[in-house]
C-alpha cells in the first residue's frame, strides 16, 4: 500500500501519526487520512533543481520525478543534443544546458545560465560519474585513472563550489550526491572508482562541517546496484563478483531518484553530512519503496 500511495501521490508517506514533513513552510504542504497512514505531501513546486549526468539513468529518473512534482529541472550532461528528448518529455519547466563537470569554467558558465533562467538555485545532485577504467593498479591506464577522478571528484566539487554562494544568498540549499558502497570498500579493478567515490563522500562531510550553520544541507545517497548503462559497462568486464551479478537483482533507476526527492525533506535531517544507504530496509520504507 505505501508503494502504490507514494507512486500515485508523490508524497512521504510516515506511520506516525502527528508528523508534519517538507523542508519548505507548512501551509505548502498537504495532508491527508488513508486508512492509518497519514501521508504528507511535499510541495517543491517552483523550486531549482540542478541534476548533472542528467541524459540517463538515475539522472533521468530524477529528473522525471522532480519535475513531476512541479519543480524546475536544469539537466546538465556534456551534449545539450543528449538531453533533447528528455527535455521535451518533461515539458516548459525544464532546461537543458550542455556542461562537461571535469571544467571548472564550464561548470560556472551552467550554473550562471541557470540562475539567470530561473532566478535562485534550491538544489543540487551530484549525479554525474563514471566507472572506466575498471583494470588492476597494475596495468590501469594513468590518463584514464586521472580523467575518471576529474569527473568523479573534481566534478562534485565544482558543482558545490558553484552553488553554494548562489544558495546562501537565496538562504540555504541542499547538495546531495551519489555516492556508492565503493566509497568505503576496495573491489577488484575499480581502484579509480572506490578512490573517487570515497574522495565524494569526504567533500559531502566536509560541505556539511563548514556550510551547515549556513543553511546548506548536504547528504550522500548509496543506492547499491542500480539497473542502468554502467552496469551493462561492468558486467561486460567480467572483472569481480559484481559483473556477475544477475541482472534481476539490480533497482529501478526510479527508486533512488524518489529517494532524492524524499532527502530535500526535513524527515532525513538525521543524516546530514553523511550518507544514506538505499540497501538498508528501513530507508526504503521511509522513502515509501516498500
Amino acid at each position: 500500500m505505501v508503494k502504490n500511495l507514494r507512486s500515485t501521490f508523490g508524497g512521504v508517506v510516515n506511520l506516525r501519526k502527528g508528523y508534519r514533513s517538507g523542508p519548505f513552510p507548512p501551509k505548502q504542504s498537504t495532508t491527508f487520512q488513508n486508512g492509518d497512514l497519514e501521508v504528507y505531501l511535499m510541495d517543491i513546486k517552483g523550486k531549482t533543481v540542478v541534476i548533472t549526468g542528467a541524459s540517463r539513468g538515475i539522472g533521468a529518473d530524477t529528473a522525471r520525478v522532480f519535475a513531476s512534482e512541479g519543480a524546475n529541472v536544469a539537466l546538465l550532461a556534456r551534449s545539450a543534443d543528449s538531453l533533447a528528448s528528455l527535455t521535451e518529455e518533461i515539458g516548459g519547466n525544464a532546461l537543458a544546458v550542455a556542461c562537461d563537470v571535469s571544467d571548472h569554467g564550464s561548470v560556472g558558465d551552467a550554473f550562471r545560465k541557470i540562475q539567470a533562467e530561473f532566478g535562485k538555485i534550491d538544489v543540487l545532485i551530484n549525479n554525474a560519474g563514471v566507472v572506466d577504467p575498471i583494470a588492476s593498479l597494475a596495468d590501469a591506464e594513468p590518463s584514464a585513472w586521472s580523467q575518471l577522478i576529474d569527473i568523479n571528484i573534481k566534478g562534485v566539487f565544482y558543482g558545490m563550489r558553484a552553488a553554494v554562494p548562489l544558495m546562501k544568498e537565496n538562504g540555504g540549499g541542499t547538495i546531495l550526491t551519489v555516492s556508492s558502497g565503493a566509497a568505503h570498500n576496495p573491489v577488484e579493478g575499480w581502484s579509480a572508482y572506490c578512490t573517487s567515490k570515497a574522495g565524494a563522500a569526504m567533500l559531502t562531510r566536509c560541505l556539511h562541517h563548514e556550510e551547515g550553520a549556513n543553511g546548506i544541507r548536504a547528504m550522500g545517497l548509496s543506492p547499491g546496484t542500480v539497473a542502468t548503462d554502467m552496469q551493462r559497462v561492468i558486467r561486460a568486464s567480467g572483472v569481480n563478483p559484481v559483473s556477475q551479478l544477475d541482472w534481476s537483482v539490480h533497482i529501478p533507476a526510479e527508486w533512488p531518484a524518489r529517494a532524492l526527492l524524499w532527502m530535500c525533506d526535513t524527515d532525513s535531517d538525521e543524516f546530514l553530512g553523511t550518507e544514506i544507504s538505499l540497501r538498508d530496509e528501513t530507508i526504503r520504507k521511509r522513502v515509501g519503496l516498500i
